[in-house]
């Protein structure tokens, strides 16, 4: 047997002009944790598609052990033993289905299994489950689940299948730090049954725990492999972008009025009250674990939900918006996070995706959109957050995903506002893309006040003026973002002593 799982050379792929794989020359040996680094747009995602199955390739081969591997489909991907948990949560889970169903989706739809019994099927999707130590009621709709527990329902749907070679595509991106700790340990076990493991991420957090060699991808081609010990991984950051990574240089500017006033405000039953005072000229970043509560305060503001009690003031008025459209039309914008589910518009272009929000401002006499007005605001948006795309009228779904993030953030900057809430901004971008979105966001702060919720202390760091804490639905930590005494916050975020113990985040 090959010691190399999988083995491609010259491999290549192409759509229309635009050549995405320009000779993918790797390795993936056995019973290792190879992670894969490229920006945004250097083809990770074709390349792990053309793995699974989703689409062929135009050249090169691969290898899977000593027989060719070209399936035409993931179904066949999944019958040779590669086994891909996709960044895109949906691509793993139906939403309309039951957990059990989709426990057992590819069984049932192969014809493996020959029984329908709602119960034996539930006792096996029960012990696919909890192999991923995942507690869960298997008989919930799958679209009513967090982010988190869908991700883990996906992972738990490809782990059923004993892989030969396992692709985890950015899979911590909405997981807490127990279940980013229940994965890891996962995956290590993986790697010491001897399973091929090709792992894509952002996190120096997840390569630090996991990497036992790296890849460095840019423009299709892998430029770099890094397997002596200790890993260079500031060397894998350099190979990925092609130049050094320049340092962030926060300078905190002087605060203008107060924007956002929230007194004493309650976002569920049980939870400390807490207030803040947001000014204009000032970002602050809300750090926290995932359930800590940042989405639910980011709903509140928004109009989405409301909170319990407590008083919300904007600009010395109260704010109770009962919708988005209220929130809207009192200047205050949210981007949401996961993109895929809640922002982007499949079939839109970049341009409509931007000025969605905005029509009425785009009209001209007699209610008639000016498609004029929208192409031009598209094209100073893609221009101002270094969009990579051929023009303002490609789909949305051409763009990497770090691309279609800025345009996220595109749409809600494209318009002055007194709040911009931004949930996640930087999910699923590489760190050069989250260092352009960061610095358009401190370049046009100066009218509003901007709330960055966040999932890592670093991107906090790199965005902030100030930084505050969340955790069981309050605030429990604000800190000027000078001279940062990193494990005190790391503390506040856990509820714990001993910031060590926030492995993950």
């Amino acid at each position: 047997m090959s010691e190399q799982a999988i083995r491609l050379e010259g491999l290549q792929k192409a759509f229309g002009k635009n050549r995405v794989l320009r000779g993918i020359d790797m390795q993936i040996p056995r019973g290792k944790v190879t992670v894969l680094m490229g920006a945004n747009g250097a083809g990770k995602s074709t390349l792990v598609k053309v793995l699974c199955g989703v689409h062929r390739a135009d050249g090169g081969k691969v290898m899977l052990g000593d027989t060719l591997f070209a399936p035409e489909t993931p179904s066949e991907a999944l019958r040779s033993g590669v086994v891909t948990v996709h960044q895109n949560i949906n691509d793993g889970v139906v939403p309309d289905l039951d957990v059990t169903s989709n426990l057992l989706l590819d069984t049932l739809a192969s014809g493996g299994s020959t029984f329908l019994n709602r119960a034996q099927m539930r006792a096996k999707a029960h012990e696919i489950a909890a192999n991923v130590g995942l507690e869960i009621d298997v008989t919930l709709p799958v679209a009513g689940l967090s982010l988190a527990d869908r991700q883990l329902v996906a992972i738990a749907r490809a782990m059923a299948h004993d892989p030969q070679v396992l692709i985890l595509d950015e899979p911590t991106s909405s997981l807490s730090a127990a279940e980013t700790k229940r994965l890891f340990e996962m995956v290590e076990r993986l790697r010491d049954q001897g399973v091929a493991i090709l792992y894509i991420s952002h996190r120096m957090s997840d390569i630090r725990r996991l990497a036992d060699r790296i890849l460095s991808m840019r423009d299709g081609q892998i430029v770099q492999q890094f397997e002596d010990k200790p890993l260079d991984y500031e060397g894998a950051v350099r190979a990925m972008l092609g130049h050094e990574i320049t340092e962030v240089d926060i300078r905190i500017p002087t605060p203008g009025k107060p924007v956002l006033e929230l007194r004493d405000l309650v976002l569920q039953e049980g939870a400390a009250p807490f207030s803040i005072e947001a000014r204009e000229n000032e970002v602050i970043a809300v750090a926290g674990l995932v359930g800590s509560g940042k989405s639910a305060l980011a709903s509140v503001l928004f109009g989405l939900t409301q909170a319990k009690s407590g008083e919300i003031m904007l600009d010395g008025q109260p704010h109770r918006p009962r919708s988005a459209a209220d929130a809207i039309a009192a200047g205050v914008y949210m981007c949401p996070k996961d993109r895929l589910v809640n922002a982007v518009v499949k079939d839109f272009d970049i341009t409509r995706n931007i000025t969605l929000p905005f029509t009425k401002r785009h009209a001209r006499g007699g209610g008639f959109l000016s498609f004029r007005s929208e192409r031009a605001k598209a094209k100073h948006m893609i221009a101002e957050m270094g969009v990579v795309c051929q023009g303002a009228g490609d789909g949305i779904l051409t763009l990497s995903g770090g691309n279609q993030q800025k345009v996220m953030v595109a749409r809600w900057m494209a318009e002055a506002s007194r709040v911009l809430i931004l949930d996640e901004p930087f999910q699923g971008v590489d760190i050069q893309a989250r260092r352009d979105i960061g610095h358009k966001i401190r370049e046009t702060a100066h009218t509003r006040t901007t709330i960055v919720f966040v999932a890592e202390l670093d991107e906090a760091i790199e965005v902030a003026d100030r930084i505050m804490v969340m955790s069981e639905h309050s605030i429990v930590g604000d800190h000027r973002n000078e001279n940062i005494d990193v494990a005190a916050i790391m503390a506040e975020v856990v509820h714990a002593a001993d910031a060590r113990s926030a492995a993950g985040f």
